[in-house]
């Protein structure tokens, strides 16, 4: 055997020398294991679709509405969006603005079919929707939101030709304003909508208690909004009633829906 040989095999078996060999090893292993992971976290994603404008609520997303970045793996989360196929066509969801600049992420860009309307979503378990005709000065120059709690006035003529007023529904939750096309009327930041309806829940039998109210031309029922807990200006010659007696005023000029009534009874007995 060659002395290169022996000396080879003597300098393998020394601990010490089989110690640094294997401390240097572990040294290259965590340093290029490092670089590496280090590489794969600011390499950039290339062509990452991001909005190129402000994208309102319920807008169809459009190619020139989207433009494209790099951005780092370690920014990306699990939910963004990485290619403007699954965007471009699909809807901005009913709750959501996307601000320009942002990336797409999942559930913030829905399918047209699935974009809820948010009143009905909203209405409470029990309840059923009612859509009440109003005007931009009835709403206070649109200072009722979504969200707002208002109470229901009601206004009417009885048989003696007296102009009464009261207290219909006390402290109902509004789910939406909307314009005359149907419209949300604050989703949009960009643009003054006129509101035309306020969407709220009720229980059924209130239900069909307002849209009696409604129908009561004859006596010139009107119901109106009013903030929670404010309070109205009464004409001279006008009188407040309680809600019990507009209750029994509605109910004693209207026709009753024995059908309809069973059916409240026994939503009420559940």
């Amino acid at each position: 055997m060659s002395n290169f040989m022996i000396s080879l095999k003597r300098f393998f078996k020394n601990k010490n020398t089989v110690t640094i060999i294997g401390v240097i090893a572990i040294i290259l292993i965590l340093f290029f294991g490092y670089r590496i992971q280090i590489n794969r976290m600011v390499n950039p994603v290339t062509n990452i679709p991001v909005a190129a404008q402000t994208i309102q609520p319920r807008t169809k997303i459009t190619s020139d509405m989207i433009e494209y970045v790099d951005v780092a793996p370690v920014v990306l989360q699990s939910n963004v969006i990485r290619s403007s196929s699954y965007v471009i066509g699909k809807y901005s969801n009913y709750n959501t603005v996307i601000p320009e600049g942002s990336m797409f992420y999942s559930g913030v860009v829905v399918n047209e079919a699935d974009l809820p309307d948010s009143a009905f979503v909203e209405v409470a378990e029990g309840e059923v929707p009612y859509n009440m005709s109003t005007t931009m000065e009835k709403t206070y120059y649109n200072s009722i939101f979504p969200g707002n709690y208002i109470d229901i006035y009601m206004k009417a003529v009885n048989e003696n030709g007296q102009l009464m007023v009261g207290k219909l529904v006390e402290n109902v939750k509004v789910l939406a304003v909307k314009d005359s096309s149907g419209r949300n009327v604050f989703e949009n930041s960009e643009e003054t909508r006129v509101p035309s309806s306020l969407i709220f829940g009720v229980k059924p039998e209130i239900n069909v208690l307002l849209l009696k109210a409604k129908y009561m031309t004859a006596f010139s029922a009107e119901i109106f909004p009013v903030p929670h807990g404010g309070n109205i200006t009464v004409e001279e010659g006008t009188t407040e009633v309680s809600s019990q007696t507009l209750r029994d005023f509605i109910n004693a000029n209207t026709v009753p829906n024995d059908e309809l009534n069973a059916a409240i009874e026994q939503s009420q007995e559940g």
